[in-house]
């Protein structure tokens, strides 16, 4: 599929041919599901996150039909969870190991592994009801399908070029005012809402390509590249509060007190590495950006007529 708006096509028709590809991708995910749970879940959530920026970028076209939809898509992703988490744990430990050859060399940390993968297995062959998951999945997904089919949406080049506008500014102004929060105050939620922030930009990036300022392709592999430090840090964050809480799997009290000393260390440089990186990443003006992009959307469909 194409995830990029088309100039010389009716706006409509195309947020409608973009979103009704990423529901077909959905529905072929959960199929893959039913043989392959976590490959499948795994891949129908990152779809369902473009499906959600496309969402996000057209919302101010209908905003409570479009919230509505968003909902819908994130309530979907959360039912399909599944083993996600537990993979995320064996790829924290890793990453910590790499970082902390000398200190991490004892076989306490090769024992909490094999434990983590354990569990990661355990909850990954849990298959009771996974049919009935993958029913209500796909069930919310045909709702998903017919509501795109009837939304609401402008052809008028102008209002397009408006909307198109205010969705990529919106989520500049709520990254910024999240990287501004997450310095002052350190707190997880506000590095969480940056990373979700960052994520949807570099989608807005992605639809928007033929019309953001250059360069592009640099902007969406440094977007790439704090999206990923943000996750690593997340999933640190996690795996440092469960090491505090659940001393069935952590349970060797050494081990457990060297990890969250050598989780906190990671957590301070990716902290200061993401915060960094965001700045340069949003130096941007949102009413500025908008008026770059649907400028340039009105000149491309007008020279497409």
């Amino acid at each position: 599929m194409t995830y990029r708006i088309k100039p010389d096509r009716p706006f409509a028709a195309e947020v409608r041919r973009i979103g009704a590809e990423l529901v077909d991708g959905v529905m072929s995910d959960l199929d893959l599901a039913r043989r392959k749970p976590e490959e499948g879940f795994h891949r129908c959530r990152r779809r369902i996150k473009r499906l959600r920026a496309l969402i996000r970028l057209v919302r101010a076209a209908e905003p409570a039909y479009w919230k509505a939809e968003d909902a819908r898509w994130r309530d979907l992703s959360r039912s399909i969870a599944g083993a996600r988490e537990a993979a995320a744990l064996v790829e924290t430990l890793d990453r910590v190991v790499a970082g902390f050859p000398g200190e991490t060399s004892g076989s306490g940390f090769a024992e909490l592994r094999a434990a983590l993968v354990a569990r990661h297995d355990r909850i990954a062959g849990e298959t009771s009801g996974i049919d009935s998951v993958i029913g209500a999945a796909v069930w919310t997904a045909q709702g998903g399908r017919a509501a795109l089919a009837t939304a609401t949406l402008p052809d008028d080049p102008g209002e397009a070029a408006d909307l198109l506008a205010e969705g990529a500014g919106r989520v500049v102004r709520r990254a910024t005012k999240a990287l501004r929060r997450a310095r002052r105050s350190g707190k997880t939620e506000d590095f969480h809402e940056l990373r979700k922030c960052v994520k949807a930009h570099a989608m807005h990036v992605e639809l928007l390509r033929a019309y953001w300022p250059r360069p592009v392709k640099a902007r969406l592999k440094a977007l790439d590249a704090l999206g990923e430090r943000l996750g690593e840090l997340n999933d640190a964050l996690v795996m440092r509060l469960l090491a505090a809480s659940d001393h069935s799997v952590f349970a060797a009290d050494d081990t457990r007190r060297l990890l969250m000393r050598l989780l906190k260390r990671t957590e301070q440089a990716l902290r200061r590495r993401c915060l960094d990186d965001a700045e340069v990443a949003f130096d941007l003006v949102p009413r500025r950006i908008g008026r770059k992009i649907a400028g340039r959307y009105r000149d491309d469909v007008a020279a497409a007529d």
